[in-house]
């Protein structure tokens, strides 16, 4: 589906226009084309190939999406796949946005997310110095843009985290429940991580020694987007190592947890123990026994009993058993 097809030039933005004006507005000098589409049928792309004079095989791509993060050179042009990450109702929705940019056009074909761009259109349209720069610009944008979404994602895993680890150590913590919350939190990381890491290396390009002509003139800006992914690169592999190390302690607090279950049968095994021994000595039923005939015999046993018990509880008690 076209979302929208505007030319530009000089930074200003000349008029909406259909498809089978664009040859025409290619032709004007100082003039680009900026195209978005939303889960486009086939025909729409090879309609627009021939056009653009696109790469098959970046076409290709674009088609059929499931492409990792990547920024491509075919010639003077950029092919670029996004990540786009939204959360659902079980984890992430993970969606693509990819970018085909040229001297002259700018192409974005986005799958499998529900929020579009319109902010990022009208933010390059308030800009007409920075849009001068051409498609070059509306990469940058749409590339800060799908970025600086990540940021708060990643928020909110740092404080589902949190939640998880105040839950460990309440009274009430179920560490089964725990662990699921935790490998739940590790999946969803992934997401994010897969979003963030291949990117790194295509940026550095953009903005680092050998910087594609397209991005010449605005390669600082491409730097700022770089930072933001070393940002949440470390971040990422920040929230990964404290799940790694919650999940170490969420296990030893169930071990410690059994430990002390085990004390407490231990302590009242113990006492127990030593009145059924005592009953059983006097239940041998020997004939010659001391106390059995003995009018007092039974007070004595069983004070005797009580008397134990009351030190051994007393002990265990010391000792933070019971």
């Amino acid at each position: 589906m076209l979302i929208r097809c505007a030319a530009y030039s000089e930074g200003k933005k000349l008029a909406d226009i259909a498809i089978n004006e664009i040859p025409d507005y290619l032709h004007r000098p100082g003039c680009f084309v900026w195209v978005a589409l939303h889960e486009p049928e086939e025909y729409l792309l090879d309609q627009l190939q021939p056009i653009f004079g696109l790469h098959p095989l970046a076409v290709e791509d674009a088609k059929y999406g499931h492409q990792r993060p990547k920024v491509e050179e075919y010639g003077n042009a950029l092919f670029t796949v996004l990540h786009l990450v939204e959360p659902s109702v079980d984890g992430y929705s993970v969606g693509e946005l990819a970018i085909f940019t040229g001297d002259r056009y700018a192409l974005s074909v986005r799958r499998g997310a529900s929020k579009g761009f319109q902010e990022v259109r009208a933010r390059c349209e308030r800009e007409p110095d920075l849009l001068r720069q051409g498609p070059g610009f509306i990469l940058y944008a749409l590339m800060d843009a799908v970025v600086d979404r990540y940021f708060p994602i990643l928020d909110r895993l740092e404080d589902d985290l949190d939640a998880v680890e105040a839950e460990i150590f309440s009274h009430q913590g179920a560490p089964q429940e725990n662990i699921k919350a935790l490998y739940a939190l590790k999946q969803r990381l992934v997401v994010i991580k897969h979003a963030v890491a291949p990117l790194l290396e295509g940026v550095s390009n953009l903005s680092g020694a050998r910087v594609p002509l397209l991005c010449s003139g605005i390669s600082v800006y491409f730097r700022d987007v770089y930072d933001h992914l070393q940002r949440l690169n470390q971040a990422a592999d920040s929230v990964r190592d404290s799940i790694a190390t919650v999940i170490s302690v969420n296990l030893s607090m169930v071990t410690l947890q059994e430990s002390e279950t085990m004390k407490r049968l231990a302590a009242y095994a113990a006492l127990l123990a030593v009145p059924t021994m005592i009953a059983g000595i006097y239940g041998m039923n020997f004939e010659h026994m001391p106390e059995l005939k003995w009018r007092y015999g039974y007070a004595l046993v069983m004070g005797v009993m009580a008397a134990l018990d009351g030190y051994l509880y007393f002990l265990f008690k010391k000792a933070r058993w019971l």
